[in-house]
C-alpha cells in the first residue's frame, strides 16, 4: 500500500494495480490473476490424494507407493493376460474380438461408477472433449490390440506393445522435426530388429500366421504410443482422479465401439455365439475385465505420480513375464529365435530408458575405467614404497 501527497494527479495505475481514492491518499491495491489452468479447474489445488481401489497412496512414501503401484501392475496383468489368451483358446472365439472389447468397455463403466460412488468428490474435472479424444486412442489400443490376437500368437502381441518408442520417433521425427541422439536411434533399431526377427520366427513355426494381425496391431501400437502422455497431460492438468478417467474414457468408448458393431452387423453373430458359451465367454470376460481394471487403475496412479516414462517402462517388464508365462501356460511352437529376438527387444527398452535418464546416471566408458585402473595402480605402488 502506497501513498502521495498529489491529490490532483489523474494519472491510470500501472497494470495489477487498483486505483482508490480516499480523502487525501491513493491507495494500490495488488491483486493475483489465477493461471489459464487454474481458472478452468478451481479446485485443482484442493484435492492431491492418490486413491486406488479405495486404498489413499498419498499417506506413503514414494518409495511405497512405487512398491506397491507395480505389485499391483505385475499381479493383476499377468492374471489378465492369462484370461486373454484363454478367451481366444474357446473355439470359433477367434472373429470376435471387438466384441470382447464391448463387454470389457461395459465392465470397465460399470466398476468405474461404483468406485466414483465411494469416493467424496464426484466432480468431473476433465473437460468431455479430451475424453472423447482419450476414449478414441483407448478404443484404438484395446480394440485392435484383442482383434490382433484372432490372427497372431500372443507371445508376437506382446512383443509389439513392447516396442512404443517406434511410431513415437517416427511421428517426432515427421510431424515435429525432432532431432534423436544415438542412443535414441540405436534404441529403435534394436527393437525394429528384434521385431522383425520375433516375426520371421512366428511366420515360420506358426500354422495359422496372418499379415492381418501385423497390421493391426501395429496400428493398436500407435494409438498405445500416444494415450500414455494424453491422460498424463490430462490428469496432472486437471487432477483428475483415476475413477473418473477410467469411467468417463470407458463409457464413450462403449458408445463408439457400439455404434462400430451396429453399422457392420457385427453384434448379433458375436451375441448368439456367445449365448451358446456364456461361461467360457462372460465368465472369463467378467474376470479378465476385473483384473484389467484392477490393473489399469495402478497403472494410472503410476503415471499421476511418477509420470508416464516410468509407466511404460514398468509395464514393458510386466509384458516380458507374461510372454514367459504364455509358453509355460499353453501349448505353441517354440523356437530359440523368439528368446534372441526377445532379448533384442529388452535391450532396445534399456537404451530407451538410459537415453531418458542421462543426465541421472552414466555409464562408465573406457577410457574413465582406463584412467581409474592406472590410478589405483599408482596409489597401490606408492603404499608398497611407503
Amino acid at each position: 500500500e502506497k501513498q502521495t501527497k498529489d491529490n490532483n494527479s489523474t494519472e491510470c495505475s500501472e497494470p495489477g494495480t487498483m486505483d482508490l481514492k480516499f480523502t487525501s491518499s491513493r491507495k494500490y491495491i495488488s491483486i493475483s490473476v489465477p493461471s489459464k489452468s487454474q481458472a478452468m479447474s478451481p479446485h485443482i489445488k484442493s484435492v492431491d490424494d492418490v486413491v486406488v481401489l479405495g486404498m489413499n497412496l498419498s499417506k506413503f512414501s514414494k518409495p511405497t507407493q512405487f512398491f506397491i503401484c507395480v505389485s499391483g501392475v505385475f499381479m493383476f496383468y499377468l492374471i489378465y493376460g492369462y484370461l486373454q489368451e484363454l478367451i481366444f483358446s474357446v473355439e470359433g472365439f477367434k472373429p470376435f474380438g471387438w466384441y470382447l472389447t464391448l463387454v470389457q468397455f461395459g465392465f470397465y463403466s460399470i466398476f468405474g461408477l461404483i468406485e466414483l460412488q465411494l469416493i467424496q468428490d464426484k466432480r468431473r474435472r476433465i473437460p468431455g472433449k479430451t475424453y472423447m479424444i482419450i476414449a478414441f486412442l483407448t478404443v484404438g489400443t484395446m480394440g485392435l490390440s484383442n482383434t490382433s490376437l484372432g490372427y497372431l500368437n500372443y507371445p508376437t502381441q506382446v512383443i509389439f506393445k513392447c516396442c512404443k518408442l517406434i511410431p513415437v520417433m517416427i511421428g517426432g521425427v515427421f510431424i515435429q522435426g525432432k532431432r534423436y541422439n544415438i542412443v535414441d536411434v540405436s534404441a529403435a533399431l534394436c527393437m525394429s530388429l528384434g521385431l522383425i526377427w520375433f516375426t520371421l520366427a512366428d511366420s515360420t513355426v506358426a500354422p495359422n500366421f496372418n499379415l492381418t494381425g501385423v497390421v493391426l496391431i501395429s496400428l493398436a501400437l500407435c494409438a498405445d504410443a500416444v494415450i500414455g502422455n494424453v491422460q498424463e497431460k490430462a490428469m496432472k492438468l486437471h487432477n483428475g482422479s483415476n475413477s473418473e478417467m477410467v469411467l468417463y474414457s470407458y463409457s464413450i468408448g462403449f458408445v463408439y465401439i457400439l455404434f462400430g458393431l451396429t453399422c457392420t452387423s457385427g453384434l448379433s453373430p458375436a451375441v448368439t455365439f456367445c449365448s451358446k458359451h456364456p461361461v467360457q465367454t462372460y465368465g472369463y470376460a467378467f474376470l479378465f475385465s476385473l483384473t484389467g481394471y484392477f490393473g489399469i487403475s495402478f497403472v494410472l496412479a503410476l503415471i499421476k505420480i511418477f509420470g508416464a516414462l516410468l509407466a511404460v517402462t514398468v509395464t514393458t517388464g510386466r509384458k516380458a513375464m507374461t510372454i514367459v508365462l504364455s509358453f509355460l501356460f499353453f501349448a505353441k511352437p517354440f523356437t530359440l529365435q523368439y528368446v534372441w529376438s526377445g532379448l533384442l527387444v529388452v535391450l532396445g527398452i534399456f537404451l530407451n530408458v538410459y537415453s531418458k535418464n542421462m543426465d541421472k546416471f552414466k555409464l562408465p566408458s573406457l577410457l574413465g575405467l582406463w584412467k581409474k585402473r592406472v590410478e589405483e595402480r599408482k596409489s597401490r605402488t606408492l603404499s608398497q614404497t611407503v
